[in-house]
């Protein structure tokens, strides 16, 4: 018998403002990252009930959860990561127990102030369409995964 592998499964929200100009980020308590709201699934909670719980428990703000924008898997520590658009539908606090700030920032400057993985998944959210389904090492986006055409 094979062991099956093990993924971690993380949310995250991209909130951003009515103007679609300022984006919510929030500098990380461990590690002093600023990085869109979100965090680890539990075992036994809904995918939206873990987003709304990730959000509250970094921002204390309530949200309207939205379209999924993007799916990102990093490949070198095995986390799927699953990306919505979200509305704030409370105030949020300026700091919590996770979150040393909590901040709009335009959104040409929170995209710099991010890691690239998460500054890919921001402009993933900020535009209409499809979800984006990518990969990557941890730094860098892993080219596309482009299937052979197959005749009928």
């Amino acid at each position: 018998m094979t062991d099956t592998p093990r993924h971690s499964v993380s949310v995250a929200a991209a909130i951003f403002d009515e103007s679609g100009e300022n984006v919510l980020l929030i500098k990380r308590r461990d590690n002093g990252n600023w990085e869109p709201p979100g965090g680890v699934l539990e075992l036994n909670e809904t995918i939206e009930d873990g987003l709304r719980r990730e959000v509250r428990e970094e921002t204390g703000a309530e949200i309207e959860v939205g379209p999924l924008t993007g799916v990102y898997k990093n490949m070198t520590l095995g986390i799927i990561a699953l990306v919505f658009k979200c509305k704030l539908a409370s105030t949020y606090s300026e700091n919590s127990d996770e979150a040393q700030r909590v901040e709009w920032h335009k959104c040409e400057l929170g995209y710099t102030l991010v890691d690239h993985v998460y500054s890919k998944r921001l402009l993933d959210a900020s535009t209409a369409g499809e979800p984006a389904i990518r990969s990557h090492n941890g730094r860098n986006f892993l080219p596309a995964f482009i299937s052979p055409q197959i005749d009928p």
